[in-house]
Formats: structure tokens, C-alpha cells, sequence
């Protein structure tokens, strides 16, 4: 790898590392080619992405980043996981960890904040951008949905004594 392609890579890095909502660094020792392409497999379909890179490199991408933190993790096989939504990564890394012994999570970081294993473990357990969007979809409403039931339910009570008056007269 020439000079030019290192430089590249640390710009391709650098990007990453500003515009990734976590970054997710493990080892990946002993992996089969196999795991690792199911592990791309798992983070593309949630948005995220998967980075092998020259650790010298990316501690030169990581100087003056929000998640610069992550220098320390960076020793031996290391991968990078990252999306991001602040929580996909590390939900597809966490899970994948504990299907896979010889991919063992080291930390991570969510912008400025620096996540140890347990810390990634946290994050993954968070819902995700699209669920939070659901649930508060589903709260507001759901106050609609009440008062449009209390408005219609007078009417079918009315209908029901109605109905049970008929059918006194009919007897």
C-alpha cells in the first residue's frame, strides 16, 4: 500500500469515525472468512457497516474525532462495526458476540462517549431509532383512538337499549 492509499484510507476513516452515531471496535481472531462476510451480511441489512483496517491508520483517523477514545481498543485483530443510528451496530455486533467466541467485543464509542464492553452491551439493549419512532407514534395516537371510542360509545349504548326494548314490546 502506497502513501496515496494510506492517505486515502485515513480520509475514508476519519469519515467514518465523524459521521457514525457508534462505532463498535472487537477482535476477530481465528474468524473464518464465512463469519465474517455473515457478520457484513447482518450489519449491511441494519444500516451499518463493517471495517478491517490497519490499526497505525486508524489511530491517525481517530486524532481530533468525537470518538478518539477508542485509541486504546485498537491493538491485535481489530474490526470496526458502525452505523449511524446509535444503536444498530451495536445491537448486530452484541448479538453476533454471542453467537460467534472468537468475535469478542473490546468497546466502542457513541460520539464523545466512550463504551467499554458492558457499555456496548447497554446500547445494544436500547431500541432502536425506528422502534422509539413507533412507540411514540403509538402513544400519540392513542388518545385519538380513545376519544373517538368514547364519542362512538354512547351511540351503540343507545342502539343496545334500543334493541332490548324491542324485544320486551315483541314478548
Amino acid at each position: 500500500m502506497d502513501r496515496a492509499q494510506k492517505e486515502q484510507l485515513v480520509e475514508e476513516l476519519g469519515q467514518i469515525f465523524e459521521s457514525s452515531g457508534v462505532v463498535v471496535v472487537a477482535h476477530y481472531e481465528g474468524m473464518t472468512v464465512a463469519q465474517m462476510q455473515d457478520l457484513r451480511t447482518r450489519m449491511r441489512e441494519e444500516g451499518g457497516a463493517v471495517r478491517v483496517a490497519k490499526n497505525k491508520l486508524a489511530k491517525i483517523a481517530l486524532e481530533g474525532k468525537p470518538c478518539a477514545s477508542i485509541a486504546d481498543y485498537l491493538t491485535g485483530m481489530t474490526v470496526l462495526t458502525y452505523s449511524e443510528d446509535p444503536v444498530a451496530a451495536a445491537k448486530v455486533a452484541d448479538k453476533y458476540a454471542k453467537d460467534n467466541e472468537k468475535f469478542v467485543i473490546l468497546g466502542g464509542a457513541m460520539g464523545d462517549t466512550a463504551l467499554d464492553p458492558a457499555g456496548v452491551k447497554a446500547v445494544a439493549a436500547m431500541p432502536s431509532r425506528e422502534e422509539l419512532i413507533a412507540s411514540i407514534v403509538a402513544s400519540i395516537g392513542a388518545p385519538a383512538s380513545n376519544i373517538a371510542g368514547a364519542i362512538g360509545a354512547p351511540a351503540s349504548n343507545i342502539a343496545g337499549i334500543l334493541t332490548t326494548l324491542e324485544e320486551r314490546e315483541a314478548a
